[in-house]
């Protein structure tokens, strides 16, 4: 497919795009700091410089697209917001150029439902809520925002994000996973592209964990 990634060279976005390109697909990859892009070399990615801010700046690299994923997130607690606002942008594109198939990437700390165990209601959510507040709230106005659309959207709600190992992972539909407190993003990643060639994951939120 041909699939546009924001935030491609962030954490989460390199292992999309480096997966992407090794499964066949063509890949536009759109970041803020050019600097980064020669990170990733290859004759099927089109790197492009773009504020994700602006919807009509993004608009050529939705144009003509599968899909779109969204990995975008600060790359530190005292950076801005950016969840939000990029994803209004890019479901603004996408409107406009008529591309349906969008994929954003959250977290499920913001998120208390069946899925999680007591201890994780009582405990670990709360002071996550706390440490974490303004990430949070970022993450439910996306939420928010998303749902707010008729596109094709899925919902990608990892945990706590590693470095780590591919290894076996779980996942819950429009739950979170209970005792799945960590995941690899090389794992999030390959969540992201199989929900991707899965239709039925549309309207979903979905979570993840070990």
């Amino acid at each position: 497919m041909r699939l546009t990634v924001f935030g491609a060279t962030g954490g989460t976005g390199r292992h999309v795009t480096r997966q992407a390109l090794a499964a066949g697909h063509r890949v536009t990859a759109v970041v803020r700091d050019p600097a980064r892009l020669p990170q990733i070399d290859h004759p099927r990615l089109d790197p492009v410089i773009a504020d994700v801010m602006n919807s009509e700046a993004i608009r050529p690299a939705v144009a003509g697209q599968d899909a779109v994923v969204s990995a975008l997130g600060p790359r530190a607690r005292r950076d801005a917001p950016v969840c939000a606002d990029g994803a209004s942008a890019i479901i603004t594109a996408m409107r406009a150029e008529g591309i349906r198939r969008l994929i954003v990437v959250t977290a499920s700390g913001h998120v208390v439902d069946a899925g999680d165990g007591p201890f994780t209601r009582a405990v670990v959510k709360p002071m996550l809520r706390r440490y974490l507040r303004e990430g949070f709230a970022d993450f439910a106005r996306t939420e928010q925002v998303v749902r707010d659309n008729d596109l094709d959207w899925t919902i990608m709600r990892p945990p706590r994000l590693t470095d780590g190992r591919q290894r076996p992972y779980r996942t819950a539909i429009d739950r979170n996973v209970r005792g799945g407190f960590t995941i690899a993003r090389v794992d999030l990643a390959r969540a992201i592209l199989a929900a991707l060639d899965d239709p039925t994951t549309a309207g979903h939120t979905i979570s993840l964990g070990y």
